[in-house]
């Protein structure tokens, strides 16, 4: 249930994880291994981890400046999963969220846009942001996951761009709360609040819940 992979993209990547859905539980872990690994490193060699009061902890990956945290999840009963979700699903579950994301308020309140007839400069910005993403991952291609693309895909980010939803990348909705800085705890928070968010206005629209399995947590 926890992980370090050493040499990656990063010198360190912490990993907190179980079955199940005790979010509570995983993050609980993570925080505790993130300060013992620093204590542990700190008392061999006498060094911090390398943290930048505007950027948060440094990574090798210019992406992931600050601190992020997402989750993925699908709607319960009637939309299929990947890779075998169908071209009418996808669209379905595209125009589901759509729908759902013009009702949130406050910090979460944004803009959805789909990736099919993108205009040029919303898809530049997106880029110069490092929130598009794109097709071409052989993986994903092989698997029959990038079927009918660009149909049916898209990005939702918030007006300060510290929250996203992808919407049909891998999942059918993964959901990210981001921002620089080291506040593990705000992002954290952001994230439980859009998770519940984004399920009670999908729920609304639709009268279905995320796939959540007592065993193994949610679906994805």
């Amino acid at each position: 249930t926890f992980l370090v992979w050493v040499n990656e993209e990063d010198q360190l990547r912490i990993i907190s994880m179980q079955k199940g859905g005790d979010v509570k539980g995983v993050f609980e872990r993570l925080a505790r291994g993130i300060n013992t690994v620093g204590e542990s490193v700190k008392a061999e060699c006498g060094k911090d981890f390398m943290l930048d009061e505007k950027y948060g902890y440094v990574h090798s990956c210019p992406t992931n400046l600050g601190t992020g945290m997402r989750a993925s999840v699908h709607i319960d009963d009637g939309y299929g999963l990947s890779p075998g979700i169908t071209q009418e699903q996808r669209v379905g579950v595209e125009k589901l969220f759509s729908a759902a994301s013009s009702k949130f308020s406050g910090d979460l309140a944004g803009t959805y846009y789909p990736l099919a007839g993108m205009d040029e400069a919303v898809r530049q910005q997106l880029v110069d942001d490092h929130f598009l993403f794109v097709s071409g991952d052989r993986n994903l291609q092989v698997a029959g996951m990038e079927r009918d693309w660009p149909e049916g895909r898209g990005i939702f980010h918030n007006t300060e761009k510290t929250f996203l939803v992808w919407v049909n990348e891998e999942d059918q909705l993964r959901i990210i709360s981001m921002q620089k800085g080291g506040d593990v705890k705000g992002v954290f928070e952001r994230l439980a609040r859009g998770i519940n968010t984004v399920g009670e206005s999908v729920k609304a629209e639709c009268g279905k819940d995320f796939m959540l399995d007592e065993k193994y947590g949610y679906v994805h």
